[in-house]
């Protein structure tokens, strides 16, 4: 089988689950093309392949709006292709598979079929950051998982989430974020620490943020990917309302994974629960 494989990432961690996705679909035989979701040249369309994987991380409980936005591009399919969504989200609470409502409804009225829904916990970029123990052992259940799913996906198999009212209440009522991040976006800002490097525009994945006078200006089209707060090497972007919030620095993944004492205290009952369920499988 031939799979295209379509990836909205911000600071990478969505990109590396596709990545790592494609690599084990191509050692089981089955070809693969990654393409980005960005506010650049449109990627190809997914006729002619024989499966679509569709990755995004989770924001708020939704899909990033760009990613609803390209899925209302797609042609109509008239056979029915299969498709698999693959997310990651900063923590394992059942309401991030609601995340996948309204992909799947644009997806089904163009005739797509959702087969599988794939979600790996990856550290968040934003909140809080979480400790070199938590993305090991993150980075290492999501990399445990990753050739089982894969296999399911060569054998046109998953399975779907299903997502009760109170889910789609909640995930329903966040969908404000669509609305209110290019408002929020175009309040962020470089401090005295910026040094001018760029780096904030060349990461960003909506093309928003332009270098005026060697300093950043941002423009109305944010979604809220962090890539430019987290990735700054100055930390110098300081983003608006949600400040408090800012995490900065890519993470090593390099620390030993951490023990089931060490999960961080917030949602941890949920964490635990999710690390044993990846680690027992």
């Amino acid at each position: 089988m031939k799979f295209i494989v379509y990836c909205f990432s911000g600071t990478g961690n969505t990109r590396w689950a596709c990545e790592a996705l494609v690599k084990e679909l191509a050692a089981a035989g089955q070809e693969a093309e990654l393409y980005a979701i960005s506010a650049g040249d449109p990627p190809p369309s997914p006729q002619g392949f024989d499966g679509v994987l569709v990755g995004y991380p989770v924001h708020a409980f939704n899909a990033p709006a760009p990613v609803l936005q390209f899925l209302k591009t797609l042609p109509v399919s008239q056979k029915r292709l299969p498709v698999w969504l693959v997310r990651t989200s900063g923590e394992p609470l059942g309401l991030n598979e609601a995340s996948g409502i309204t992909p799947k409804r644009i997806l089904k009225k163009k005739g797509y079929e959702v087969r599988g829904e794939f979600h790996y916990v990856m550290p968040y970029n934003i909140i809080f950051r979480h400790s070199d123990g938590m993305a090991a052992r993150m980075k290492g259940d999501a990399a445990r998982a990753i050739p089982r799913d894969a296999a399911l996906i060569a054998a046109g198999k998953g399975a779907l989430c299903k997502n009760g009212p109170f889910r789609r209440m909640v995930s329903f009522t966040l969908r404000v974020e669509h609305s209110a991040m290019p408002m929020i976006g175009r309040r962020f800002k470089a401090t005295e620490k910026c040094v001018g490097c760029g780096k904030c525009a060349s990461v960003c994945p909506q093309g928003n943020i332009k270098m005026v006078d060697g300093k950043p200006v941002f423009g109305k089209n944010c979604a809220a990917c962090m890539a430019c707060s987290f990735l700054c090497p100055q930390d110098a972007v300081k983003i608006s309302l949600l400040n408090g919030w800012r995490v900065n620095g890519a993470y090593t993944f390099e620390g030993v994974p951490a023990a089931d004492e060490e999960v961080c205290r917030y949602c941890r009952k949920s964490y635990l629960r999710y690390f044993r369920k990846m680690e027992e499988r």
